[in-house]
């Protein structure tokens, strides 16, 4: 039997019949034109040193490439539309474990700007020379990066609920920002020890119960995210994401961290190509000025923020911002 969507062109768990769908956010399920069957590609490529880098691909083979750059934390099997909905947009979408995440090995000391190293490989190996580029939450910088450092194959760039630099004059950079990202990220400068014990413990946590790290989370979400994360098959998604980005350890976690805490190592003046930055006002995990920063940097950037909507609205309008990227 083919697979059902949500209106947002989400898979829908099997074992969704019998549940309380209206009070879980479902919004009913959606036919999918040219099929749901078709694959989604799990492969291996070699990063800088011989490092391995694991890429899930879906969507239509030929078609426009796009790369999507997973939360913090995240891994390549975050929520995304499903592959008969890519296929009907005409997008191959490429997503990957940034390294110590899931299956591909860990880059201690990794910069945001070795993102761009490692996408360059991946397109490389997949014989791709131009493409456009998404990076959600903490995968929002490790996307500019790309635009950055790789303008002659990146020819759009979108950044959901993004962070801005650490540490410059014209940004309160905790300003408004939920209590656990406040503790972790002073830890990344102030007790990095601390961080990775709390992260490890969180880690292994998440290992025994995905839905555990979206259920401490919860404490700190405005109610546009509580009813994001409510929806059954959304939910499901995010804790499958979690589970594997934890499978082996915290390491791509505390590494992301660190590295958005420090010298991203690129100028975002260097962007010359369309970039669409969108955030949920009511975000507490990254808060909206952060991404009001990063417009004031990047002449490119077009700007929506969007009310009644936080953090995980961001996988809500991710199908939206593929159309986007998309037409270049």
């Amino acid at each position: 039997m083919a697979g059902r969507t949500d209106t947002a062109g989400y898979p829908v768990p099997d074992d969704i019949d019998g549940c309380d769908l209206g009070a879980a956010g479902y919004r009913g399920p959606r036919r999918v034109e040219g099929g749901t069957s078709l694959a989604t590609e799990v492969r291996f490529t070699s990063g800088a040193g011989g490092r391995r880098l694991t890429v899930e691909i879906t969507g239509k083979p030929d078609g426009v490439p796009i790369f999507l750059l997973h939360g913090t934390p995240g891994s390549r099997s975050g929520p995304k539309p499903r592959s008969g909905v890519l296929y009907r947009y005409g997008i191959r979408l490429i997503s990957y474990d940034r390294p110590g995440y899931g299956g591909s090995t860990p880059r201690p000391g990794r910069t945001v700007a070795d993102a761009a190293e490692d996408i360059a490989a991946i397109a490389a190996d997949l014989d791709i020379y131009r493409f456009s580029v998404v990076g959600r939450s903490g995968g929002g910088p490790h996307a500019l990066a790309c635009a950055a450092l790789l303008p002659h194959a990146v020819t759009r760039t979108a950044v959901l609920v993004g962070f801005a630099r650490p540490d410059v004059a014209d940004l309160e950079w905790f300003g408004g920002m939920a209590a656990s990202n406040v503790r972790d990220f002073t830890a990344a400068t102030d007790d990095r020890l601390r961080l990775t014990e709390r992260l490890r413990a969180q880690a292994a946590r998440t290992r025994r119960d995905p839905e555990s790290l979206l259920t401490q989370l919860e404490t700190d979400m405005t109610w546009p995210d509580r009813r994001v994360v409510r929806d059954l098959a959304i939910r499901r998604l995010i804790a499958q994401a979690y589970r594997e980005a934890l499978r082996s350890g915290p390491q791509g976690w505390i590494d992301d961290v660190l590295a958005l805490r420090q010298d991203w190592g690129f100028n975002l003046s260097a962007i010359t190509a369309p970039v669409r930055l969108w955030h949920g006002e009511q975000d507490t995990f990254a808060p909206v000025s952060h991404t009001m920063w990063l417009a004031r940097q990047i002449h490119t950037a077009q700007v929506d923020v969007q009310p009644g909507a936080a953090h995980f609205g961001a996988v809500e309008i991710l199908p939206e911002m593929l159309e986007w990227l998309s037409n270049w």
